[in-house]
């Protein structure tokens, strides 16, 4: 079964990307985050399945029916994140007024000298952290899908040459067993654990409400390398701030291995309910603009069965 977001084509061009991007540097943010008004408007016009998706997901995190604002600023929140990507990595953290909370939870871990696995979300912005990372002399490795976003990518490594040799990119036969011997090394390495991959294993969590299907591998790698997991997310707060939030969700090496099973269910559920919080804390801030419950309905998870066990069993390379 192919998951619904790999079917979403990565819209507009690479021109145009490079042009916006372009002018963010010479005239300066301000100046280009007006460009993004015109371009949020187009694409929110006619860009039909994501703006359904968008209206579906804001009813459920506002708890009221999505107006025509509510869609712009969804979109336009997406837009500035992505913009904001750039200028992190060109090291502009100076533009950006940035708060950290559970700091504590993320000097713990540092001294441990062990490493540790980052679990983020398509919520607010993953390289925000860089910025947190300078001055906690942190350099954190990324597991991404690289192949539906090509255009920003590129222009991302032509800001930034340095960018693919911190990259893990998913959907290849080895990403799991790279992603295995960054943190048995004893690095830093950030995952998005709210997108499935095709033939992965993933189990059903309750999300706003319904069950949604998340992949298992990362949790099933840092049990056995023992390594500690926190859930991290930095929150886009409109002008040029933001919030970063670190959270323990477990620690593996407490962890006996007749008890894995039951510890990633536990985790895995607790991440789902800690990203429906800053869901609902930051609505706009969620950036899946497909439906996110789909894979869920159509593998017959229900209320019933969510926490049974794997609702969708497949090759995984870290079993």
């Amino acid at each position: 079964m192919r998951p619904a977001w790999l079917e979403q084509r990565e819209r507009g061009s690479e021109l145009g990307v490079r042009l916006i991007v372009g002018t963010a540097f010479l005239a300066g943010r301000a100046m280009a985050r007006l460009l993004l008004y015109p371009a949020c408007l187009y694409f929110l016009l006619f860009s039909i399945r994501s703006r359904q998706a968008s209206r579906k997901y804001l009813a459920r995190a506002l708890g009221r029916r999505a107006h025509f604002i509510d869609l712009f600023r969804h979109y336009f929140a997406f837009a500035t994140v992505a913009l904001d990507r750039f200028f992190l990595l060109k090291d502009r953290y100076d533009l950006f007024k940035i708060e950290v909370h559970g700091e504590d939870i993320l000097q713990e871990v540092l001294e441990q000298g062990n490493g540790c696995l980052l679990l983020g979300a398509h919520l607010g912005s993953f390289e925000i952290l860089r910025a947190a990372g300078t001055s906690q002399q942190l350099e954190v490795g990324m597991v991404m899908y690289e192949d539906n976003a090509r255009m920003a990518n590129a222009v991302a490594q032509a800001v930034n040459p340095a960018l693919p040799q911190r990259i893990i990119g998913l959907g290849r036969l080895d990403s799991m067993f790279k992603l295995y011997d960054r943190l048995q090394n004893n690095a830093w390495v950030g995952i998005l654990g709210d997108r499935v991959l095709p033939n992965g294993e993933q189990m059903a969590a309750p999300f706003f409400g319904e069950p949604a299907l998340f992949p298992t591998s990362p949790y099933r790698i840092a049990l056995m390398l023992k390594r500690p997991v926190l859930f991290m997310t930095g929150l886009y707060r409109g002008g040029n701030g933001y919030e970063l939030h670190f959270e323990k969700l477990f620690d593996a090496q407490a962890v006996p291995r007749d008890a894995r099973e039951r510890v990633i269910e536990q985790a895995l559920r607790r991440y789902a309910a800690r990203l429906e919080h800053y869901c609902r804390e930051a609505p706009y801030n969620w950036f899946n603009f497909y439906d996110f419950w789909e894979s869920a309905r159509q593998a017959g998870a229900s209320p019933e069965t969510v926490g049974a066990g794997p609702a969708v069993a497949g090759a995984d390379p870290s079993s």
